[in-house]
C-alpha cells in the first residue's frame, strides 16, 4: 500500500512549510468527535484505520476523494481503513493529518501499551505483531552464526513485551548497549535488548517525553542490529515502533534516527522509492530546525549520506553524487572525531566512507577505491566503523576482481570487529565465494577460519 510523491532534494535554500488546512474544513482537536466514546474505543483497540474512516466521513469525503488528496486509489484507502494491522506507517500519518486527527489521538492508537507485569494471557505489544511460525523460522535461519535461543528471545520480546526487569538506570544501560553495537558484540547485545525494551516501555508509561524518546532510541538500536544481521522483517517492526515513539516524544533527533532505520529496511526490501521519500522528508524536518548545533548538523549530514546511498542503490547516479557533496558540505564544520555518545557520529571522514559505498553501489569500483584511498582506521572512533572501512573497501576490491586485496581488507575488518565479518550475511557470502574460487590466494584460508569462529569463542 503506497502513494506516489514528487521527488525533492533537501537543500539549505529550501524552506519547509507544513501543509495548511483550510479554515473551517473538517474536524479540529476540540471537536466533540475526538472526545467521543467511539474514538476512545478505536484507540483502545489500536485501530488507526478506523479513526481515519471517522475523520473522512466527518468531512463528507468518499474513499475516492480521500485517495485523491493522498495520491492513492480508493481501494488503497479502503484497505488502510479496514486493516487491523498497520502496513504503511507513512501513509497512516499522512492520511491522519489530511482528515484532521489530533496527533495525540493518532499516536495513542499506534503506540503499544506498556506491560504491567506477568500475565497469564498473552497480549500483543503492537498492532503489527503477529504470531507467524514462518516469520519466526526465517528469523532463526537468517544468521546461523548467532545462538538460536537469543534470536528467538528477541522475536518473543517483539511479539509480547516482557515485564520490566528493574535492572538499573536506562541511560547507563543505553550507553552500554551502544558500546556493544560499536564493538560489533552482536551476541551480547542481542541478549540485552529484550530487557532494555521491557524497561523502556515501563519508563515510557510515565508519559514524560524524555522517557518516550529513550524508548524510541532503544527500538532504533534494535532495528540497526537486526538490519546488520539480515533479519529485515523484525527490523521493520522495531523501526516502525521507533518511529511511533519518536512521534509521541516530539524529539526531532529521535524521529530522524527512527526514520533512517525504517528507510534502510525499506531499501533492503526493494522498496527504494518509499525509502527515498521517507529520507527526504526526514532530512527536511531536521534542516527545518535551523541546524544550530553540531548534533543537528550531524543528523542532517547523516540523513544526506543515507539518501545518497539509497539513490545509488536505485541507480540514480546524478542524485546520489549530489547528495554526497551536500553531505560533505554539511559535515565540514564538524569535529574530526565525533564526541562520545552522539546519536549521529558523523565526521568528514565518515562522509568519505559513505562515498566509497555510494560509488560501489553505482557499479564504479575504481571510484570507490579512489574515494577510500586515504582513509585509515584511526579516522574512526569505534570498532564498528573501523571494520566498516575494511568491509566497504573489500566489496570494492571484490567488484574490481582482486581476491587477495579483498581477503586482506576483510582480515583488517575482522581484527577491528569480528562480528562485522562473521555476522553480516552479505560479507559472509564474499568470504564463502573467496574460499570456493580462490582457496590458494594469500589470506583467504586465514580469513575463512577467522570468520567461522563462533561468537562464544571471540567475546
Amino acid at each position: 500500500m503506497s502513494c506516489k510523491r514528487s521527488r525533492r532534494v533537501p537543500s539549505r535554500a529550501r524552506t519547509v512549510v507544513a501543509p495548511s488546512r483550510a479554515a473551517g474544513e473538517g474536524p479540529v482537536p476540540g471537536d466533540p468527535l475526538w472526545n467521543s466514546a467511539k474514538v476512545r474505543e478505536l484507540v483502545t483497540r489500536r485501530r488507526p484505520g478506523g479513526l481515519i474512516r471517522l475523520g473522512r466521513e466527518y468531512r463528507g469525503w468518499t474513499l475516492a476523494e480521500l485517495g485523491e488528496h493522498l495520491g492513492c486509489s480508493a481501494a488503497t484507502v479502503s484497505r488502510m481503513e479496514r486493516r487491523a494491522h498497520v502496513t504503511d506507517l507513512t501513509l497512516i500519518h499522512r492520511a491522519a493529518s489530511t482528515v484532521g486527527i489530533p496527533r495525540h489521538i493518532l499516536v495513542s492508537s499506534l503506540a503499544p501499551p506498556a506491560p504491567s507485569g506477568p500475565a497469564a494471557t498473552r497480549v500483543s505489544a503492537s498492532p503489527h505483531a503477529e504470531e507467524d511460525p514462518m516469520r519466526r523460522r526465517s528469523l532463526l535461519t537468517a544468521t546461523a552464526t548467532l545462538p538460536a535461543a537469543m534470536l528467538l528471545g528477541m522475536d518473543q520480546a517483539l511479539a509480547d513485551t516482557p515485564p520490566p526487569t528493574g535492572r538499573g538506570a536506562l541511560d547507563a544501560r543505553m550507553v552500554s548497549a551502544r558500546e556493544l553495537y560499536d564493538r560489533g558484540a552482536h551476541t551480547q547485545l542481542l541478549g540485552l535488548l529484550p530487557g532494555l525494551l521491557a524497561d523502556g516501555h515501563a519508563a515510557a508509561s510515565s508519559r514524560r517525553e524524555l522517557d518516550q524518546a529513550r524508548l524510541s532510541s532503544a527500538y532504533s538500536l534494535s532495528a540497526a542490529l537486526l538490519i546488520k544481521l539480515g533479519s529485515y522483517e523484525q527490523a521493520r517492526l522495531t523501526a516502525d515502533r521507533a518511529r511511533t515513539w519518536a512521534e509521541v516524544s516530539g524529539s526531532p533527533l529521535a524521529a530522524a534516527a527512527a526514520s533512517r532505520e525504517f528507510a534502510i529496511v525499506l531499501r533492503h526490501q526493494d522498496r527504494g522509492e518509499e525509502a527515498q521519500a521517507l529520507m527526504e522528508s526526514a532530512a527536511a524536518r531536521v534542516e527545518a530546525t535551523g541546524l544550530r548545533t553540531d548534533a543537528a548538523s550531524s543528523a542532517y549530514a547523516q540523513m544526506l549520506c543515507t539518501l545518497a546511498y539509497t539513490a545509488a542503490r536505485a541507480g540514480r547516479r546524478t542524485e546520489a553524487l549530489a547528495m554526497t557533496e551536500e553531505a560533505r558540505h554539511a559535515a565540514r564544520p564538524l569535529p574530526t572525531i565525533a564526541p562520545a555518545g552522539r546519536l549521529f557520529p558523523i565526521s568528514p571522514a565518515a562522509v568519505d566512507l559513505y562515498t566509497v559505498g555510494v560509488h560501489w553501489a553505482l557499479g564504479d569500483a575504481g571510484a570507490a577505491l579512489e574515494a577510500g584511498r586515504n582513509l585509515r582506521p584511526d579516522h574512526f572512533p569505534t570498532a564498528e566503523r573501523k571494520a566498516r572501512l575494511g568491509t566497504d573497501m573489500a566489496r570494492a576490491w571484490w567488484s574490481w576482481g582482486r581476491p587477495e586485496q579483498t581477503a586482506h581488507a576483510l582480515l583488517d575488518a575482522h581484527r577491528a570487529s569480528p562480528g562485522e565479518v562473521r555476522d553480516r550475511p552479505a560479507i559472509r557470502s564474499i568470504v564463502t565465494e573467496l574460499m570456493q574460487r580462490h582457496p590458494r590466494t594469500a589470506g583467504v584460508r586465514e580469513l575463512h577460519v577467522a570468520a567461522s569462529t563462533p561468537a562464544s569463542q571471540v567475546y
